[in-house]
């Protein structure tokens, strides 16, 4: 999982601190955001200290309202030494009372412009996004179609040159060699490439090339939806392979489980096009067309029909 601090917080919103400056590298471990309405009242029992705190104008205003002796003692208990940050929206002045407690626990304390539900929104998508579980894939991604499809299969089997003859035919190349998938939530996986690897492919007896110098900057992207999975392998004489597409397969990385098509390779087979078909028939079939169930409902209708035929000749 990768790791967010304060800091990452103030370089990416250009937020103010305030105070606590000894804790903006204190690491941010859930995405989830708390607001201490109720902690502003005293009720501490279930407090999420672990959490970042957003402070927006309600939970100011009633805070005006208190004592100064309740001021203190609020400060004091909603800055703990696992509290990441506490964040003033609205542009809000931040109590003297917060200052003095975030110093002494070291609880950094930023201010921000936007108003309180549109920074909780925009704080919540980037802490989703950046401390999403990740994993490393060897493999190719491609944008077919507005498709993202993950090209896996053993070393030397042709995917990266597969992947420059799509491109070629005007899709897009998301990753090369390793792709980086991120679940962001339960049924979505975004693939990147590592940053060392954007917008390069490797063709062996050419080497490394990049395709975003060579095709333009539209047959590039930095990240894709993973929905389809395609598999290359050698072709194996004598191995029953479906021929029809009535069965599915499921490759499931993390929780989340996409359709998986295995492709055998042999000479004359044209990679390319077979896999820009694939992605054009998982589109057809995600708006409810189905060619090969279409075909198996058509064969058992005429088989069907020929055995009452042949029922009605006997008689």
């Amino acid at each position: 999982m990768s790791k967010v601090t304060a800091n990452d917080l103030i370089e990416r919103f250009e937020w103010e601190l305030l105070a606590g400056e000894e804790g903006i590298y204190r690491p941010i471990t859930t995405s989830d955001i708390s607001r201490p309405g109720i902690e502003m009242a005293g009720f501490f029992t279930y407090y999420p200290a672990k959490r970042l705190q957003l402070i927006g104008r309600t939970e100011w205003s009633f805070f005006q309202s208190l004592s100064d002796q309740e001021k203190k003692a609020r400060m004091t208990k909603l800055c703990t030494y696992d509290t990441p940050g506490i964040i003033l929206s609205r542009g809000l002045e931040a109590p003297k009372q917060l200052l003095e407690a975030a110093e002494k626990r070291g609880v950094p304390v930023l201010r921000s412009q936007s108003t309180t539900t549109q920074l909780s929104s925009r704080l919540t998508n980037f802490l989703e996004s950046a401390l999403a579980p990740v994993t490393a894939v060897h493999g190719v991604l491609v944008d077919i179609y507005g498709i993202g499809v993950l090209i896996t299969g053993g070393s030397g089997v042709g995917k990266s040159e597969t992947a420059l003859d799509l491109v070629r035919r005007g899709h897009r190349l998301v990753a090369d060699d390793s792709v980086e998938i991120r679940q962001h939530n339960e049924d979505t996986l975004v693939g990147s490439p590592p940053p060392l690897l954007q917008h390069l492919l490797e063709i062996r007896g050419l080497g490394i090339i990049n395709v975003m110098t060579l095709f333009g900057a539209g047959a590039v992207r930095l990240h894709k939806r993973i929905s389809l999975c395609i598999d290359l392998e050698i072709w194996e004489q004598g191995k029953a392979y479906d021929r029809l597409g009535l069965e599915e397969e499921k490759k499931k990385i993390f929780d989340t489980e996409i359709t998986k098509m295995t492709v055998p390779v042999r000479p004359g087979r044209n990679l390319a096009v077979i896999i820009e078909v694939a992605a054009m028939n998982f589109r057809l079939k995600r708006l409810g067309f189905n060619a090969a169930q279409d075909f198996s409902e058509r064969l058992s209708q005429v088989i069907e029909k020929g055995d009452e035929d042949h029922d009605r000749g006997t008689n």
